[in-house]
């Protein structure tokens, strides 16, 4: 079959490539939700900015093997990097599972053809990703770093994973505190796709509310990220790549809950929880892992990720550190800002480990 590439700069084209998108999503099994068609051109459409857009696509005999979503910066240096931004935990590309070495092929001489004044920035990957076949593939200067910290948890429901726990003690505490819920009536609940806005606009009330008067972050108060969400979140649910939980006490929603599903991962993403609950010494950590870890139930998926982050409440289920990866491609004409970002990724990390010395001597006092 013949195999061709082309790039995509028209947002109007994005939109159109919904359906075979979707299936090559399917085709796809180390893609992550953040890969979805639903997402990343709803993020497009929130935060893309117009001349920006490359989707490298590659095609076997007219049939899509391949993306590459992408988009181009020009800070730190000239770049393409992966559509989804800050508030996408995961980025990759999308390959064929099918397709083996010629899809790979065929995508690596897109993005050959794209890096000719740009680096290939692929920022997040997660370890296992579908870039790791093109950074295999890749013939020009390259180099791997790590990105962000990650926590996973394998495919439990509750009670194992308060088994995993290290401590008689501390089972002991989980199961108190799920006494405590039944006790309380915390009822849980799956919406409908159909409400599945409603549900995330309540999401979006309760997640200021349980942050009111605390350090948040600011973007997920913003209309755009809200419009984000709803747009993206409506189809994902109706595809089975999302749910949407709620929790109701006395009758009254105090909680929402959003878990994102990928073919191998469940990954608990957003949630909103009213500050009565813990007014009534509800643990919400356990309420939301319960409802996360359900649905890996008889779904073939091996990790209940904890996505980004390295907060205290996360270490207490002791799950496993796990580093995304950053994969830089150039071609030898663009091999300066190879160079170039990994000197910018070592200034970066040691004004990190200077400012956290400065801490530890107090200096943040």
């Amino acid at each position: 079959m013949t195999r061709t590439t082309e790039v995509v700069t028209d947002v109007r084209t994005f939109g159109r490539l919904a359906a075979e998108w979707g299936r090559l999503y399917r085709r796809c099994a180390a893609a992550t939700p953040f890969q979805s068609h639903a997402w990343l051109h709803s993020w497009w459409l929130s935060y893309g900015r117009p001349g920006r857009l490359r989707l490298v696509l590659a095609r076997d005999g007219g049939a899509l093997v391949g993306v590459a979503p992408l988009m181009r910066v020009g800070h730190p240096v000239p770049a393409l990097v992966p559509l989804g931004g800050e508030i996408s935990d995961y980025g990759d590309v999308l390959l064929d599972d099918e397709g083996g070495p010629a899809a790979v092929a065929a995508l690596c001489a897109g993005l050959s053809s794209a890096a000719r004044t740009a680096l290939i920035d692929l920022r997040e990957v997660r370890p296992g990703g579908a870039a790791e076949q093109v950074y295999a593939c890749w013939r020009g200067p390259r180099s791997r770093v790590d990105d962000s910290l990650c926590l996973e948890l394998p495919a439990l429901p509750l009670a194992g994973l308060t088994a995993r726990l290290p401590s008689a003690k501390a089972r002991q505490r989980v199961r108190a505190k799920l006494r405590r819920l039944d006790a309380l009536g915390v009822k849980s609940r799956v919406v409908l796709p159909e409400e599945a806005g409603r549900a995330l606009h309540r999401l979006l009330e309760l997640h200021r509310l349980q942050w009111q008067g605390r350090k948040v972050t600011g973007e997920h108060l913003r209309t755009r990220f809200r419009e984000h969400l709803v747009r993206s979140v409506g189809p994902m649910v109706r595809a089975g790549d999302a749910v949407v939980t709620e929790f109701r006490l006395d009758d009254e929603v105090v909680a929402v809950d959003l878990t994102l599903l990928s073919a191998r991962l469940a990954g608990g993403y957003l949630y909103g929880a009213h500050p009565r609950l813990r007014e009534r010494r509800a643990d919400v950590a356990v309420i939301l892992l319960d409802a996360c870890a359900e649905h890996l139930r008889d779904a073939g998926r091996d990790t209940l990720s904890l996505l980004r982050g390295d907060e205290p409440y996360k270490r207490h289920w002791c799950p496993e550190p796990v580093v995304n990866q950053r994969l830089l491609l150039a071609r030898r004409r663009t091999a300066p800002l190879l160079a170039a970002a990994l000197g910018d990724v070592a200034a970066r990390r040691r004004g990190k480990e200077l400012r956290q010395r400065w801490q530890e001597r107090g200096g943040g006092s």
